[in-house]
């Protein structure tokens, strides 16, 4: 608490009312998080098990836990629930889902596989609609708990009528399997809610404090499990930042902070504003550009860090010299002055512009990584593993069955599991169940059916063994029997894939070993562990780890949350930021807010660059400066390559330096 602001420990303090901590860039707000829970346990007596914290990220949530291990003893934190809202609706699924139909073991369906179970309702339907605009359709309608019939009922054109009628017979496919996507482990848990009043009551009377971190970024569906959660006399800590809501893409609703002073008239706001992070620069020059949105919340960051430098424009002739010349500058910082490739962040509004960046660091062998790249989940041999799992714990999952029945390859081809999936869908069963069934013997004959019959056979006696047995010897001998490691072996292109591919079954095997023991020393069901590794699959892309050794490239959404010593914001014209798109919708507020999350995620030095010509359809077309350049106070900011003269020489002469530096560390 000593190390805490006045603000902070405002924050911190207030316990018998619900309180909006407006938190800006770099103030401190997971500290605060953290201090609190630690001063309901410590000071106020709460039981661990009645504070409930959620955020967005598993990275954010572990963060939490981390930071409170050194300030409460190992069992309390153990007891805290401090997780993402999907994993909190996941635990309430588990615990209470039998009150809206769900049966134990059901299993989550990730993106991929939901896309492929639209994409074949979508052939059955014959339907003129892309799959994943129906997919995007059914996100949104699930997002803001609308159901299939009122989504039907509301459908203003053709193309949400036929997305309604498929999200019908989605949901009626989900509940067959026994499975839940992505998005229902937020719509269901409000469902249940909602509609169970003994349950509403179980939950609430076990928050009795909730902290919710990043609460601009909350959509409607996440904004009604809270309400529901938290009654009227509740409390809770919301922690946000209107400057900051950058995702309406997806979703989230600003809006949810005002919405905030009507839900809970004794609503006390309390501001966060100095920053830990930045110059004073670099935050005179964020307020000037973020002070052009409207603000409910009025709010200016300051910092004590002192004036720093200036923040720089670099006007470079087109991609490939802007580029260049970042890469070059680079360079120069890190063999002139040793700083790390690491300290270095390049900021783009959208992925198509890292190629040249990704060229130019190649060239120069600088190590770099791209925020969003393949997922561990997205191996074929995880995604393989993961489907067997599915389909032992929960055998009415007809997507893990499709993806396990040829792999290995059983000689099963696709006019037997045609005609298995008929006479599953006339019998209304599904696809596992329809192996076992005795009428298929009347549409499916001879090795084709004792093939089939074999495998559901042996799947049904290792699901007990696993059940019954040593849970992880049981798997490992799954994949011994099946020879796995030699199928991959064999479909490999070369012997360093397989290689590769081996090792990640081994990795995923000592994963899943750990997780079937909890921290106690106690079993944790197959189910469980499943569960757990389908949530982190999902959630996996957005907590991909970094090291210090190399350059991050990523796009201003992927920054968020995130800081560097040194950032690079490129592409700053007209049409890039600003995107062409916001400036027909409207947009241009959010656009404004991405501008101002880029430049607070710097701490000692800020760079713009754009281009004065970028290639687009073949041909050279002028570029228009960002508006949000002119924003800048003009005493902070310092243009380089305005006046005729082109940035060519400055990357050779930038490079040229780096060189030197490079010569001169090897002569010491």
């Amino acid at each position: 608490m000593n190390n805490l602001n006045q603000q902070q420990k405002a924050a911190v303090t207030e316990v018998d009312s619900p309180v909006l901590v407006l938190a800006g860039a770099g103030s401190g707000k997971t500290g605060v998080i953290t201090q609190k829970i630690a001063y309901l346990v410590n000071k106020k007596q709460y039981d661990p098990q009645s504070i409930i914290a959620v955020t967005f990220t598993n990275k954010a949530a572990n963060e939490m836990q981390e930071r409170l291990k050194t300030m409460l003893d190992a069992k309390v934190v153990r007891k805290l629930s401090i997780s993402t809202f999907h994993r909190l609706g996941l635990n309430m699924l588990h615990s209470d889902g039998n009150a809206i139909g769900l049966k134990k073991g059901f299993t989550i369906m990730d993106q991929h596989d939901s896309l492929n179970a639209l994409r074949e309702i979508i052939r059955e339907q014959n339907c003129a609609l892309e799959d994943r605009t129906a997919q995007n359709f059914i996100a949104t309608w699930k997002n803001n708990f609308i159901e299939a019939k009122a989504a039907l009922a509301e459908s203003a054109d053709d193309q949400s009528r036929v997305a309604a009628l498929l999200y019908a017979d989605y949901e009626r496919l989900l509940q067959a399997c026994n499975s839940v996507d992505f998005d229902d482990l937020i719509s269901l848990p409000v469902k249940l809610l909602r509609d169970h009043e003994e349950v509403r009551n179980k939950w609430r009377g076990r928050a009795r404090h909730m902290l919710i971190d990043e609460y601009q970024d909350t959509n409607a569906a996440q904004y009604e499990i809270i309400r529901l959660l938290v009654d009227k006399f509740g409390v809770l800590t919301a922690v946000g930042d209107d400057d900051q809501s950058i995702y309406s893409w997806r979703g989230a609703r600003p809006e949810n902070l005002l919405n905030l002073k009507t839900d809970y008239p004794n609503l006390k706001v309390i501001k966060l504003e100095q920053n830990y992070r930045s110059s004073q620069r670099i935050l005179r020059c964020a307020n000037a550009v973020i002070s052009h949105n409207p603000h409910e919340f009025e709010k200016k960051l300051w910092s004590d860090l002192g004036v720093g430098d200036e923040l720089r424009i670099s006007v470079c002739r087109h991609g490939i010299d802007e580029a260049e010349w970042v890469i070059a500058e680079i360079m120069t910082r890190h063999f002139q002055r040793g700083t790390k490739f690491g300290d270095f962040a390049i900021l783009y509004r959208s992925n198509f512009q890292s190629r040249a960046f990704e060229q130019a660091l190649r060239e120069k062998q600088i190590p770099y990584s791209i925020s969003g790249g393949s997922s561990f989940f997205d191996k074929a041999e995880i995604k393989d593993m993961m489907a067997y799992l599915k389909l032992l714990v929960n055998p009415d999952d007809d997507t893990a069955f499709l993806r396990c029945i040829n792999t290995p390859r059983r000689e099963i081809g696709p006019t037997t599991l045609s005609k298995l999936g008929e006479h599953a869908r006339k019998r209304g069963v599904t696809l596992f169940a329809a192996c076992h069934d005795i009428g298929l013997e009347t549409v499916i004959t001879g090795r084709a059916l004792n093939r089939l019959q074999r495998f559901a056979n042996w799947m049904t006696l290792t699901s007990d063994n696993a059940e019954r047995g040593h849970t992880m010897d049981v798997i490992r001998s799954l994949f011994d029997d099946m020879d796995y490691k030699g199928w991959l072996e064999r479909q490999a292109d070369t012997p360093q894939q397989a290689e590769r591919a081996i090792k990640n079954v081994d990795e995923f095997q000592g994963w899943l070993s750990r997780l079937l023991v909890d921290d106690e020393g106690n079993d944790v069901s197959l189910s469980d562990a499943v569960s757990r590794l389908s949530l982190q699959d999902m959630l996996s892309r957005q907590d991909e780890q970094s090291t210090d050794l190399q350059v991050q490239l990523m796009t201003f959404h992927a920054a968020k949350g995130l800081e560097f010593p040194h950032v690079f914001m490129v592409g700053m014209e007209e049409e890039i930021l600003p995107h062409r798109n916001s400036l027909d919708e409207g947009a241009l507020q959010e656009e404004r807010r991405l501008a101002y999350v880029g430049m607070t995620r710097a701490r000692h030095t800020l760079t713009f660059t754009r281009a004065r010509s970028r290639q687009k359809f073949g041909e050279a077309m002028t570029c228009e400066a960002s508006r949000f350049l002119a924003d800048l106070p003009e005493d902070d900011v310092v243009v380089m390559g305005e006046l005729g003269t082109d940035n060519t020489e400055q990357s050779r002469d930038t490079g040229k330096q780096a060189l030197k530096g490079l010569m001169d560390l090897l002569a010491d």
